[in-house]
């Protein structure tokens, strides 16, 4: 079955559930745990929920059918995940809940393993791969009342037309490909999303268009490796071309292997900025994660030019020191990382920077911590997310000696965090007196009389005005700075 046609199919299950639960009240919860991608994901699984006629609560007591969409970067994820099995272990008893648990750690067999043995009561399991066929799942679950598991090891495929409900009607997350090709030696990615596919570039480009008639302004592009898009697919295409006749070519399209289609002139990352850049109606369009190796000039010629492109980027460090970017397989050296730095600021006006850093990765010494703290010193982040190295079954990580005691760990974030916020109260006074340039959200969650919305370099603001101007863009003032956020005024 071909793709169309099985997104097709599932669009009938989805009926048939509509139809069971006609004249319901039928309520789900859902626990997204992880990256953007994840809540995406997650987007997608509401989206199929909610045709399917189950209204949302956050009140699991309530719930008809408890999900939860996993993630297994880190370990207290897992630690999260058992606890909630736990609680919903009376519902079960009670009310006979559905359980549903998909994403990243299912993908992983000692989890998988250890949730069928100790918490028997869950109803699915489904993999990265296969959640789309979550309808599929759910109804065989009602229907014939029996455990189900569908998770599959190979790559899966990319499948369009899934129904969606994001929980912003302002910005808006699209993913632009799946996979990761890296293999750093601490990711489990990898290993649980697959390898690297794109999407087509028509397929995001309709997407966005439709989001910009929906009245979003922002829009954030994902991907593990962002500046990797289509680089995958050109290969395969040049393969293919180079030993395969024209008709064979177009045989290969109907049987939906890999093969890229020309859209607008996009053939690469760059070139998919510049096309999205034109679509009127989208004020911002951020992305997440590019990977250093890979930061080539003809994307930070298009982030310099596109006037819509924020010039906040993230790029992940992880170490700043040479040895231990090796043994991490990140294949730069710190002194590549700062002159990448060094020509992106030459040549993007009011770049900011953002990145992530691992602390006491195996083997990471007092005076290689010390280099990580110099290129924090020497770069001035504008955010800096930090992760003490936590060990993932699976990695090459995890098996290395020399593993970092608890307490070591803990004393070196602790030294990285200091750093970092006195860095972020020193840049932020840069903010005091100027104009910016904000897309306004929404309410204050700490202040209801507030409205609160961020800069182009992701920067919080918080001002008073009428809720009229939310989801508009207003030139505020900043008047004061607040470490976390600032003061802004019309």
């Amino acid at each position: 079955m071909n793709k169309t046609d099985e997104i097709e199919q599932q669009k009938q299950y989805i009926e048939k559930i509509k139809q069971m639960n006609r004249n319901k009240t039928l309520k789900y919860t859902i626990l997204t745990m992880g990256c953007q991608l994840n809540e995406n994901d997650s987007e997608k699984l509401c989206g199929m929920l909610e045709q399917m006629g189950y209204e949302r609560t956050e009140n699991q007591k309530e719930a008809d059918l408890a999900l939860f969409n996993t993630c297994c970067v880190r370990e207290n994820a897992e630690d999260k995940l058992f606890g909630k099995l736990g609680e919903l272990k009376r519902l079960k008893e009670e009310k006979g809940i559905i359980i549903a648990i998909g994403g990243c750690m299912m993908q992983e067999k000692h989890i998988t393993d250890k949730i069928k043995e100790s918490y028997p009561f869950v109803d699915i399991l489904f993999g990265t791969h296969t959640l789309h066929k979550f309808p599929e799942n759910l109804l065989k679950a009602l229907e014939e009342k029996k455990k189900l598991e569908d998770i599959i090891d190979i790559d899966g495929e990319i499948y369009e037309g899934l129904p969606i409900k994001r929980d912003s009607k302002i910005k808006a997350s699209v993913t632009i490909m799946n996979g990761c090709n890296n293999f750093c030696s601490y990711c489990i990615v990898p290993y649980v999303r697959g390898r690297e596919r794109s999407r087509q570039p028509k397929d995001i480009i309709d997407e966005v268009k439709e989001l910009a008639k929906q009245g979003y302004q922002e829009v954030t592009l994902l991907g593990q490796n962002v500046n990797s898009y289509l680089r995958v697919e050109q290969e395969k295409n040049l393969l293919l071309k180079s030993t395969i006749s024209t008709e064979q070519i177009d045989s290969a399209k109907l049987q939906e292997k890999t093969f890229i289609e020309p859209y607008q002139g996009v053939n690469s990352f760059a070139t998919l900025l510049k096309a999205l850049n034109q679509i009127e109606g989208i004020e911002r369009i951020r992305f997440v994660s590019p990977h250093p190796k890979d930061f080539t000039d003809d994307v930070i010629e298009a982030i310099a030019t596109c006037d819509k492109v924020c010039k906040l980027v993230h790029l992940p460090l992880q170490s700043g020191n040479t040895k231990v970017l090796k043994e991490m397989n990140r294949k730069y050296t710190k002194e590549q990382y700062l002159a990448l730095v060094e020509k992106m600021k030459k040549r993007i006006p009011n770049l900011t920077l953002s990145t992530d850093i691992i602390v006491g990765f195996p083997g990471e010494m007092e005076e290689e911590f010390q280099d990580t703290l110099d290129v924090v010193r020497k770069v001035k982040f504008e955010q800096v997310y930090m992760f003490i190295y936590s060990r993932r079954v699976g990695t090459p990580g995890d098996k290395m000696e020399n593993q970092i005691p608890e307490e070591q760990k803990h004393k070196r974030f602790d030294q990285l965090k200091a750093l970092v916020e006195s860095q972020i109260q020193e840049n932020n006074q840069k903010y005091v007196g100027t104009m910016q340039k904000v897309l306004v959200e929404g309410e204050s969650k700490n202040n209801k009389d507030l409205l609160t919305g961020r800069t182009d370099s992701n920067k919080v603001v918080i001002f008073e005005g009428d809720k009229d101007l939310v989801g508009t863009m207003q030139n505020l003032k900043i008047v004061s700075e607040h470490m976390w956020y600032l003061k802004g005024e019309v």
